[in-house]
């Protein structure tokens, strides 16, 4: 269970912040960018800043940290992922897994007990901080390791887990758990072993809860606090199911099905009877659940910023939620939030 002081500055201010897009997700942002969007996000009161390796090839935890440089340490949340190595490599290609312009570095992937310290270690030189308070052992999946999940699935439990668990009993992190985008990998392995939380991108939305029926029950059941990230699951719930600028809509990483585009126009339309942006809707739902602690959205740039924390405090009539479940949009037995901004 995550340390209860911990758990509540998470919860005092449930909305955090998500560093991918400071790692030229998809596209580039300027270092000057960055660093002031961090800056500014702290200003306004945002206390959990959450990265990765992964995120540009550190290039996303680098910025984060000289944006938090200065800064008083017990003031703000950080967490990193374990799970990928860097390896230098100069003729490594500047785009990759989605980032652009990323730095010179090729990942591979290392759950091993020296592995993670080792991860641990370089992240904290990235961020130029002495500790974490949470590390995430990253994207330890079937979908993305393939006929690899059995061994990679091994080398966690005999390797991550032990080395986070011996760091956190020494008080050397204040938790740790898994950063995925499958629910399912979850429950395994806290069918193995405690976690202190989880952070779920995409899978406890307005728009897909299929973490509802078993992740959430036995989060809630053992003390498990859960992050949501991806909250405008990879875009259609921030564009809306057609975007203004004619582009294609986004669902997890890749343009949006057309029954996925029909569900997201439908709450639209919901969302539209009682005046409440699409965005408000998707940035607060999550938090009705007693399970989740915080959400974490991405953004480029100050305006981005400004308008995620405007629609995440925003009023949300109850009835909205009631419209929803009573048309089938979203599962009635899911928790309806209850002014909680």
């Amino acid at each position: 269970m995550l340390d209860a002081g911990l758990k509540a500055r998470l919860q005092g201010n449930p909305l955090g912040f998500g560093g991918a897009p400071l790692g030229n997700l998809f596209r580039a942002v300027t270092e000057d960018e960055a660093i002031a969007l961090v800056r500014h996000a702290r200003a306004s009161g945002i206390g959990y800043f959450d990265t990765a390796p992964h995120y540009g090839n550190g290039l996303s935890e680098i910025r984060i940290g000289k944006a938090l440089g200065g800064m008083a340490r017990d003031e703000y949340v950080l967490s990193s992922k374990v799970g990928r190595l860097l390896v230098a490599n100069r003729a490594a290609p500047r785009e990759q897994n989605g980032y652009v312009d990323v730095l010179p570095y090729r990942q591979r992937w290392d759950y091993s007990r020296s592995g993670t310290l080792r991860s641990i270690d370089e992240s904290l030189e990235r961020l130029g901080v002495s500790r974490l308070d949470i590390v995430y052992i990253h994207d330890i999946d079937r979908d993305t390791h393939g006929t690899a999940y059995a061994r990679r699935f091994d080398e966690m439990l005999t390797g991550a887990l032990p080395a986070l668990t011996e760091l956190r009993e020494a008080g050397t992190i204040g938790g740790f758990g898994l950063g995925v985008n499958d629910w399912r990998v979850c429950v395994d392995v806290l069918s193995c072993v405690d976690l202190d939380i989880v952070l779920l991108a995409g899978r406890y939305t307005l728009l897909d809860q299929s973490a509802l029926p078993e992740l959430l029950p036995v989060c809630e059941r053992r003390g498990v606090a859960l992050v949501i990230g991806g909250p405008y699951n990879s875009g259609i719930l921030a564009t809306g199911a057609h975007p203004a600028d004619g582009t294609v809509p986004y669902f997890n990483y890749a343009p949006a099905p057309p029954d996925i585009v029909a569900r997201v126009a439908a709450i639209e339309r919901v969302c539209a009877e009682f005046d409440v942006p699409l965005r408000a809707a998707a940035l607060q739902f999550p938090l009705g659940h007693p399970a989740v602690a915080s959400v974490i959205p991405g953004a480029r740039t100050i305006a981005e910023f400004d308008q995620n924390l405007v629609l995440a405090t925003r009023a949300v009539p109850p009835a909205l939620w009631q419209a929803l479940a009573d048309r089938g949009l979203i599962p009635p037995e899911a928790p309806l939030p209850h002014g909680r901004p």
